[in-house]
This record gives structure tokens, sequence and C-alpha cells, in this order.
């Protein structure tokens, strides 16, 4: 039978968890609570701290140290070895204030995504990214701190409770895995593309789209890693400039890194390339006075990039490239990259454009199996998505030679 593992500090917060775990058990849920606590609490727990500081590559002594900092960090790597090798876990929840937090849910980020993952955490009503990452953790804000049953945190704990419980009791079937699943990167000024791909797709793959956010990369990134896809259609690489120029939504330096590990056959493209994002007009550094914006609503501002921008992203991109050894065809829509990005549009710059198709010249190395292709059409062109299907299937037939 599948449990639900009831994680946290028991030395803080020993009845909270006890709360949760006796919840759990009345919808029938069987459970586990884990102590992660370095302080006692093991009275609660039916796994002690020290058994899960056990699971640390470096054993116990580096978890148990005098330093409450380099102990929450240590005991969060023991944690994520611990919960990795159970294989009756069926779902996740953990109680936690900064500390607790910061243990708990890297280890949940470390689990495969769909399995229920409930951190209830008094951080949650700020900026969660750091705890929620590539992954479905899914964060519940309980008003009051973790600290005691009162008529406040009783509810707020048995929801979160109830939630795991629900989850874990009416799993979503299986979808039956009769067709390839390939994954696409989209963005709001490449989303005609996009749908005009996956329309042409969707009978023969299951089309899995990733918004190209920042977190949507990384969540791309990491389906990537895991295995078993037939294929990347990564049209909107938009996530690199906002990592060069210095914008909000970033997807990291690992970026068209997983396709190089795997050696997926691949199709890419320019897709938003002409774009750098910052929440707000007030989030726009002091520094870009006087470039050239678009205000896409009230909480998202764009800035156009430069011909140098342009130039160091078709260079970084190339370069990432270079390093695909599995079969790629990089699209170059030499008529515009995105919806903004075209005749009469705001952020129409064939300049810019110019010197972005010219560094990924310069910079890919082409063989017989990776090569740029060019195409003079907008990217949201309906040939455009017709081209993108043709090089994917011709790539995914013969191996791209």
């Amino acid at each position: 039978m599948k449990k639900a593992y009831v994680v946290g500090t028991a030395d803080t917060k020993g009845p909270e968890l006890c709360y949760v775990r006796d919840l759990l058990e009345q919808a029938g849920i069987a459970t586990v609570l884990v102590n992660v606590g370095t302080k006692g609490g093991e009275q609660y727990a039916d796994v002690a701290a020290a058994e899960v500081a056990a699971c640390h590559p470096e054993g116990p002594a580096a978890v148990f140290v005098n330093d409450r900092g380099r102990a929450v960090t240590q005991m969060s790597r023991a944690l994520t070895g611990f919960v990795s090798a159970r294989d009756d876990l069926g779902g996740i929840i953990g109680l936690g204030g900064s500390g607790g937090s910061g243990i708990i849910a890297p280890a949940m980020q470390a689990l495969p995504i769909g399995l229920p993952k409930v951190l209830v955490s008094t951080l949650a009503s700020g900026d969660v990214s750091a705890y929620v990452g590539a992954s479905d953790v899914n964060m519940f804000h309980p008003v009051t701190d973790v600290s005691g049953l009162n008529r406040v945190s009783r509810r707020l704990l048995g929801n979160a409770a109830h939630a795991l419980a629900g989850m874990m009791a009416n799993p979503v079937p299986e979808a039956e895995a009769d067709k390839p699943a390939v994954v696409l990167s989209m963005f709001g000024v490449t989303t005609p593309a996009v749908q005009a791909i996956t329309a042409q797709l969707e009978a023969s793959y299951d089309c899995l789209v990733f918004h190209a956010t920042g977190s949507g990369g990384r969540c791309m990134e990491q389906i990537i890693d895991q295995g078993g896809l037939a294929g990347v259609l990564d049209i909107t690489t938009t996530e690199v400039c906002d990592l060069l120029v210095g914008g909000m939504l970033s997807a990291g330096e690992d970026r068209l890194g997983a396709v190089a590990r795997h050696g997926l056959p691949m199709v890419g493209s320019c897709g938003a390339l002409d774009m750098v994002n910052f929440w707000g007009p007030e989030t726009v550094p002091p520094e870009f006075e006087g470039r050239r914006f678009y205000h896409h609503n009230a909480q998202v501002t764009l800035m156009r990039t430069t011909a140098e921008e342009c130039a160091a992203i078709g260079a970084w991109i190339g370069r990432k490239l270079n390093a695909c050894h599995g079969p790629l065809r990089f699209l170059l829509p030499l008529r515009g990259v995105s919806a903004l990005d075209i005749e009469g549009g705001a952020f129409q710059d064939p300049e810019a454009d110019a010197a972005l198709f010219q560094a990924l010249r310069d910079t890919v190395q082409q063989t017989d199996t990776r090569r740029l292709v060019e195409l003079d059409l907008h990217i949201n062109d309906p040939a455009f998505a017709e081209a993108a299907v043709a090089h994917f299937h011709e790539i995914t037939t013969d191996g791209g030679a």
C-alpha cells in the first residue's frame, strides 16, 4: 500500500504533524511521520531524524552540526536521498517555516511529477519559485505560524491534509501510452505557430506544450531529462534573452542542455528572441531607459532586443546547438520571430534580426545531422508550421542525415 509521508521538524512541530497524520489516517490513508528536526521530537516520529541523516552522501555527521544554516542545508540533502529511495511513498505533505520549508521543498522537487506533494509553508504568500522550482509542489499558506493548534491552524492544516488525501484516494488514471510524447515551447507571441504545429502532430504524438516563462523552460528541461520522449520542438527560445540581458523570465544556464544530454531529435527556432520580459514599468532597470518597450499588460513590460544583444543571443544558442549530437534542425524565420516582430509591428527591427541570424550562421557548426534552415517566412505563417512538421518527420524517420 502506498503511504503518505508526513514530514517536518518534530522537535518544534510535533503536535501539528500528528494532527495532519491523524486526519490522513481517518481518511483511510496510511502514513509515515518523518522527523527532520535535529534537536529531538522522536517521540512523535515513525522515522527518526538520524535515519534520515544516514541517507546523506557523507553520512549523518554532515547533518548534525552546530550551525543551523548548514544543518538545514545538509538535512535537505539527506531527506532528498531518503524519499527518493522509498518504494511505498504515494504522496508527501510537509509543514514548515523558513527552515523546515528549506529542508522539505528540495526533496519534494526531486520526486516524480504527478506524485502528490503538499507543502504548508509560512512563506507561501510570497515569491515561491525557490520552493516550487520546476516541479508540481502545491503550497498552502497557513495564515498563522505553524506553531500550535488553534481555531485557524486546525482548519487550514486540515484543508491541506484533506487535499493530499483527496489526491491519493482519487488518482487520475494513467493515460494510455498509445502515442509517443514530444515537447514544445510556446509564448503568447508564437502561439499561432505552435498551435498549428500541434494540430498537425497530435494524431500521432502526445504533445506537451510548455509556456516559455522561465519556470516553463526549466520544467521542459526536467521532463526531457526524465526520458521517454520521441523528440523536441523548441520553437520558442525566448528565455535566453532574459538570461543574457537580465529579464525576469530566465530559465537558467541549462536551457537547451537536456536535449544535448539525451541526443533527442529536435526542431528548434528563434521564437520571441526579439524581447526581454519585465513586470510592471517600475521594474525595468534604470540602465534601459530610452529603449523600445511594449506594454503587454499591467503586469508585463516587454523590451526589444538590440542588434548587439541579438548577436550575443544567437552566439549563445549556437554554442548550445553545437553540443547537440542528435538529429537537429534549427529554423530561421527571416521575416520575423514573433507577433510583434512583423512588418509594421511594435518590435520590427530588420537590423537586430539580421544580427541574430548572422550570429547563428557564424556559430553553428553544421553537419549532416545538425543544420540551420532558412525560411523566407514569418514564424507565425502557416507555412512555417508546415515546414517545422516536415523537418521533424524527416529527422525522426531517417535519423536526420
